[in-house]
């Protein structure tokens, strides 16, 4: 049975994808279990000496000097989660509801949370019998941590809310009672720790950036069918001009390009048609290359991210302190989610551009619009306008959130990440730039069908194999959204980046 043993230190990108897509089992490791009994011994100390701690015998945000008795100390973890719960919006997809629900498991099982470990495992039965919560997408600032999304996902804990159990969607209570896991009554701390906390930001960050690192891929093997099919000139793609400007991304693009193109009897070198490309084909290294390095960078922040106790306070167990502090804050992920939506946007931008190339006749020496009866039929003509549309609404999600700030609880809470919207903004980007890259793979795929019977390089030949396995050539115009869709299906599920690697190797 393939699992996954959280411990709240090392759960890996490729984890959550594992549980979040393909169904995975969750476990608790016994280092995590001991961790939540010490830090749950801990908080039930202090409330038995009458301690005043934040979010254990205190209210919540402005109401952090309001204490709260002992007698009413359970129904203010229940109060605080039917209050949080004000989603709005539509429903996050499955998978980065699972993705959610291993993330706050795993930062619970760092042991600096305060709940209980029969809490822990409520979550992980739902996640591992199919339990899976509404989820709304819109109402979180980022700051203090995800609290109205994830405070949906605990009304099912708890009874209440909705929940999709084999399919259906039932009450939170009837989905658990046929699930066969008990509905829990929170006690001291166990609300704000399962809501105070990054994770639905960092979960849509996570699954965004690992198709990110898929997409990045697949740019580099459409962009240089398109080099192939327009004849481009592979000089600008030589080793030493990289080295000199040793960018990482940039380096690793030209060589996947040299790689993919060998072996071609139809890219050239300078001078023999012309001396130079237009910076969409002699520039691909140094655009491709620096999204890379930023899918990178974003990456190194996700994984970070989710081995970290985000929520507030932390109990410190091992020196019987219980700190407020900020880890709740979601500016890291702000940041980075922003950043990647850039980067992801760029590659967008300049296949668009390419697209253009392959179907302006003015730009090359192919029929119009890449059709034989130009005219009579259209050809890519408004496939490029899809593509031009996406990539204008790109520019508008590139806008970043995390310049913004709404100041929030009476002004206790005066600066907000809004990851949040980041995190969605940068997957909504993604899903465009799969659009685009799959015009693209369509376009340069129908520009090497009128190249005729020559040699392709030894990667661009798998992929335009791959394609005809599923999509003719256009010899007059058809249906075009229906090749889009499935051009794009075998970027999106990896297929494309799988049958060249097979080929010629990783590409980097």
């Amino acid at each position: 049975m393939n699992k996954v043993i959280i411990d709240g230190q090392n759960l890996k990108i490729e984890d959550v994808v594992n549980v979040a897509r393909n169904g995975y089992i969750v476990e608790l490791s016994g280092e995590a279990k001991e961790r939540i009994e010490k830090a749950r011994a801990l908080v039930d100390r202090f409330v038995e000496e009458g301690r005043v701690e934040y979010g254990i015998t205190t209210g919540f945000g402005k109401f952090s000097d309001v204490v709260i008795s002992k007698d009413d100390a359970k129904k203010l973890q229940r109060n605080l989660i039917v209050s949080h719960a004000c989603g709005v919006g539509e429903e996050f997809d499955t998978e980065i509801v699972r993705a959610i629900m291993l993330l706050r498991a795993n930062a619970l099982s760092k042991g600096y949370s305060g709940v209980r470990i029969s809490t822990v495992k409520t979550l992980i039965d739902m996640l591992n019998k199919g339990v899976h919560p509404v989820i709304y997408e819109k109402g979180s600032l980022g700051a203090s941590g995800d609290l109205a999304p994830l405070s949906h996902m605990v009304l099912v804990m708890i009874g209440e809310g909705e929940a999709y159990y084999n399919g259906e969607r039932l009450s939170g209570k009837e989905a658990m009672e046929k699930a066969g896991i008990d509905i829990i009554e929170l006690v001291e701390k166990e609300g704000l720790a399962l809501i105070n906390g990054t994770q639905v930001m960092t979960a849509v960050g996570a699954l965004t950036i690992y198709d990110a690192v898929n997409i990045s891929k697949t740019a580099d093997i459409v962009a240089s069918m398109t080099v192939e099919s327009l004849k481009g000139i592979t000089d600008a793609y030589y080793h030493r001009v990289h080295e000199v400007r040793p960018q990482k991304g940039q380096i690793k693009c030209a060589k996947n390009l040299l790689t993919l193109l060998d072996g071609s009897s139809l890219t050239t070198k300078q001078g023999e048609i012309r001396v130079q490309d237009a910076y969409t084909l002699r520039c691909i290294p140094q655009i491709h290359g620096a999204s890379k390095d930023a899918i990178e960078y974003v990456k190194r922040v996700v994984e970070t991210e989710i081995n970290s106790a985000t929520d507030n306070p932390l109990i410190f167990e091992d020196e019987d302190r219980v700190i407020s502090g900020g880890n709740f804050h979601g500016q890291p992920m702000a940041l980075a989610m922003d950043f990647l939506g850039i980067a992801l946007s760029e590659l967008a931008n300049v296949s668009e551009r390419r697209i253009e190339r392959l179907v302006n006749y003015q730009l090359n020496d192919l029929p119009p619009f890449l059709t034989k009866k130009g005219g009579l039929n259209s050809g890519f003509m408004i496939a490029q306008y899809s593509a031009a549309a996406l990539v204008s609404e790109n520019k508008v999600l590139a806008h970043p959130a995390s310049v913004d700030s709404i100041p929030s609880s009476a002004n206790q809470e005066d600066h907000v990440s809004m990851g949040t919207i980041a995190a969605r903004k940068a997957r909504n980007i993604l899903y465009n730039v799969s659009r685009v890259l799959g015009i693209e793979y369509l376009a340069s795929s129908q520009a090497l069908h009128f190249r005729g019977d020559v040699k392709l390089g030894k990667g661009t030949q798998r992929a335009y194999n791959l394609i005809r396995k599923h999509i003719e050539p256009l010899n007059e115009d058809r249906v075009m959204y229906v090749d889009i869709n499935k051009a794009s299906s075998l970027i999106t599920s990896g297929e494309l980046v799988r049958t060249v690697e097979n080929e010629v190797g990783e590409i980097l």
